[in-house]
């Protein structure tokens, strides 16, 4: 379940793949399926009849937190549940460890990624304006 969690949070931003070994994983919650209360409901939405006519969509109940998932991404019972319990491993995550969440690890990777980029991007404007002065270019 947790590779599971690990290859779609890092599909998120393929950027990250590089610096996944930053990330802990060892703080994302376990789900016990007897904390779990799991229905299946008519879709809503886009899609016709289809989607109106079957029991395809799925809403999942941490019942210790109250978390509700609901999940209709596909037209597959069982791949609606699969990406229903990743979504709540997710939003468990974010809630039970906040600032050290998986998702939070990976915006903080991402914006001193872009800090970094910046620098470089006015080092070299720098590099640049001195390079024109010393050519007497402008």
């Amino acid at each position: 379940m947790f590779q599971r969690l690990r290859l779609v949070v890092c599909s998120v931003n393929f950027r990250l793949l590089s610096s996944k070994k930053h990330i802990d994983y060892s703080q994302v919650p376990a789900l016990n399926e007897q904390d779990l209360e799991e229905k299946q409901v008519k879709g809503s939405g886009p899609g016709g009849q289809k989607v109106s006519k079957t029991s395809s969509c799925i809403v999942l109940k941490h019942i210790p937190t109250g978390i509700v998932v609901k999940c209709q991404e596909t037209r597959s019972v069982l791949q609606n549940k699969k990406i229903a319990r990743l979504h709540l491993i997710t939003k468990l995550d974010n809630t039970i460890n906040g600032e050290n969440s998986v998702e939070a690890q990976i915006k903080r990777l991402e914006n001193k990624k872009r800090g970094c980029n910046e620098q470089k991007r006015e080092k070299l404007n720098q590099l640049k304006q001195k390079w024109k002065e010393l050519q007497n270019i402008e």
